[in-house]
């Protein structure tokens, strides 16, 4: 996590960008899973012994290869998300490709909370979560977070490294785009 500002009065003025991210390392294992599912999908079709019915075999390879195509590009698309925090937005990544994001204006924001545990199991698992009664969330692992409440009356929650330090940087921001806000 890397915190790219200062507070007021310390060191100066405020810095443009502020980064945060979470990691969920035991997504590898998932990933892992999902690769030996593609190799044994392919070690099929190369060295099949099957010769009276293609149908099977084909089967077997197709359902082999997809399953271990979602599993792996499921579990690498939520192993860490990244939060960036500038001027004018809040910005939320996940993956090693950035995809899915959501970029959300400030001026869409009315507040934010620390969340201090955030849970998959609360959600319904990892990944980009969607609840009723709860609102959306990006989670890859357990531990803290920021709740974002939104302007039209929605929330939106992600697990991030140091969730204290990015709920006071987006309070600031708010304050210094809204000055009679009451954060």
């Amino acid at each position: 996590m890397r915190d790219h500002r200062s507070r007021p009065g310390e060191h100066g003025p405020y810095s443009e960008v502020w980064t945060g991210r979470a990691t969920a390392r035991f997504q590898w294992l998932l990933a892992l899973i999902g690769a030996a599912c593609m190799a044994l999908g392919i070690a099929l079709a190369v060295d099949s012994a099957w010769t009276s019915a293609v149908a099977p075999l084909a089967m077997a390879v197709v359902g082999c290869i997809a399953a271990g195509l979602l599993v792996l590009f499921g579990t690498l698309a939520f192993v860490h998300v990244a939060l960036r925090v500038d001027e004018d937005h809040l910005e939320v990544r996940c993956g090693h490709i950035g995809v899915p994001r959501r970029r959300i204006p400030l001026s869409h924001v009315d507040g934010a909370e620390f969340a201090p545990h955030v849970t998959p199991r609360h959600w319904g698992g990892w990944g980009y979560r969607w609840r009723p009664e709860r609102g959306t969330a990006v989670v890859v692992r357990r531990g803290e977070g920021v709740i974002l409440r939104l302007a039209d009356g929605h929330t939106f929650t992600v697990t991030v490294d140091d969730a204290e330090a990015a709920v006071r940087v987006i309070r600031d921001r708010l304050r210094l785009g809204r000055p009679d806000a009451k954060l």
